[in-house]
Parts: structure tokens; sequence; C-alpha cells
């Protein structure tokens, strides 16, 4: 009898646990979301803005407090922000004290499209549209639309990761044939790279050419300079 009896002080005790526990969920649930935190991986450039992050975050709502968590879907705000043009990447949670916060990682421009219509190249080799809020300091494309731009994306992305040629080069023109010359910053001889084959040889080769001609105070007797042959420079003079 005894033992009965504690069986079912223990049956009573395990209910009532499981139902304040049901309770206290619930009711953390059901309450609103206390702020909304967003934070950007590279916080310089802002292609996209904090308030628009926001906008998806609470999905159009008039403010975060009228959102409850049990409402929230929390992967449909993160399909929303990753599918922003803006945005390469976004994590959404809810933390513990009621925080919805938001890591994102915005799309990085490597070149500018300008033309009849003008749009960016990004690191991926995609087309990525302007912002309003920022306009990234990268080469300018001339010469090329949607159908072809991706075609220089071996030339642009070298350029981006080396700080010799972001320092001197500003442009890319791209001529028939999907032949290219690049525009420098401070010198005014055509620079022929010709097609996107031996990328990194032939602007090895520039740059050997470029420091030594510096060195030697030549680098103003030029009127063009080709570096479409790979294994060679070849100049011509004023």
């Amino acid at each position: 009898m005894k033992r009965s009896l504690g069986y079912i002080k223990a049956l009573v005790l395990v209910a009532i646990v499981c139902l304040l526990y049901g309770f206290a969920e619930k009711r953390h649930k059901s309450r609103g979301i206390s702020e909304v935190k967003v934070e950007f991986t590279d916080s310089e450039n802002l292609y996209v803005t904090e308030e628009v992050v926001n906008k998806l975050l609470i999905q159009n709502k008039a403010s975060v407090s009228s959102i409850d968590k049990e409402t929230l879907d929390l992967n449909r705000v993160e399909y929303l922000l990753n599918e922003h043009q803006m945005i390469e990447n976004a994590e959404v949670y809810l933390t513990l004290d009621g925080k919805l916060e938001a890591i994102v990682s915005q799309r990085k421009p490597i070149g500018r499209v300008v033309g009849n219509s003008s749009f960016y190249l990004d690191k991926n080799g995609e087309i990525m549209p302007l912002s309003q809020f920022y306009s990234a300091r990268v080469p300018l494309m001339f010469g090329f639309d949607g159908e072809n731009v991706t075609k220089a994306y071996s030339i642009i992305n070298y350029i981006k990761e080396d700080e010799f040629l972001k320092k001197h080069i500003i442009g890319i023109n791209r001529q028939k044939g999907n032949k290219y010359s690049l525009e420098l910053r401070e010198q005014d001889f055509e620079l022929y790279f010709g097609d996107s084959s031996n990328v990194a040889l032939k602007f090895n080769n520039f740059k050997a050419f470029y420091k030594k001609a510096q060195k030697e105070n030549k680098i103003d007797t030029y009127k063009k300079v080709n570096l479409q042959f790979g294994d060679q420079v070849v100049c011509t003079k004023k």
C-alpha cells in the first residue's frame, strides 16, 4: 500500500512539473521580441542598410513588440534575407533573453559595368545590382553587358587580389573577340591585355616592366604596352 502511494505521489509530481514546464514554455513563446540586432560581417561599405534588414527581420510588422516568438518563422526570415540582391549570406536566431539577431554578409563587387545598363560583377562572378546607399571603388568596365561580362572575371578578380594592380588599374575595355585593354590611374599609354588567357603570367610581366621602366624614368615614353603574347612585353614608343 505504501509502495503504491509512493508511485502515485511520484506520478503526480511529474505531472505537475510537466504542467509548469509547458505553461512556462507557452508563456515564453508568447512574449514579444524585445530587440532586433543586426551585425554586418563587413561594416565598412553598406550596400544594404540595417533599416532594410530590420524590415525583413520583422516581416513588415509595425513594431518588434507586435511579434511573438511562436509566430516568428526563423526559416522564412532567413530565406527573405538570403533572397535580397545585396546579401550573400544571413543567419538568424533568437537569444534566450528575447533578442532577434542576424549576422549578415554582403555581396562584394569587384568591377562596375558602365553603359546602357550599369551593374556590378561580384567576387563570385555573378551580376550584382548597384546600391542606392554606397558606390564601390572598383575598376570600371566598358563595352560589357550581362552576357559577356563573366568572360572577363578572371582578369578583374586577379586585379582585386593584387595590391599593386588595385592601385594602378582603374578600368577595363572590351574589344572585338573578347579582347581587352586596361586603363591606368597615372599613365596615359594603352595597356593591351588580349584575351583572358595566362592572366597571372601577363600581369607578372606587366609589374616587372612597370617597375623597371619607372626606375629608368622611361615610363612616360610609351604610347602602347602589349601583354597579349604572354612570354614577353612588346612596347611602342611615342
